[in-house]
């Protein structure tokens, strides 16, 4: 499971967003907007993404 990666878009502002929502997005690797990163499939990745699945892109 681990092998796989999952690329994540920051597609909204952290504006307004609240605390552990700002804390998984800067944990991703996200910092700007529009901003692109690619990371590993794994259960805590997945639980990041879900905090803030509202600001984010996934492909």
């Amino acid at each position: 499971m681990a092998d796989k990666e999952i690329t994540v878009k920051l597609k909204k502002s952290l504006i307004g967003s609240k605390d552990y929502q700002r804390q998984s997005v800067r944990g991703l690797g996200l910092s700007k907007l529009g901003q692109i990163v690619s990371v590993q499939d794994t259960p805590e990745n997945r639980g990041m993404i879900n905090k803030a699945i509202h600001l984010l892109e996934i492909k």
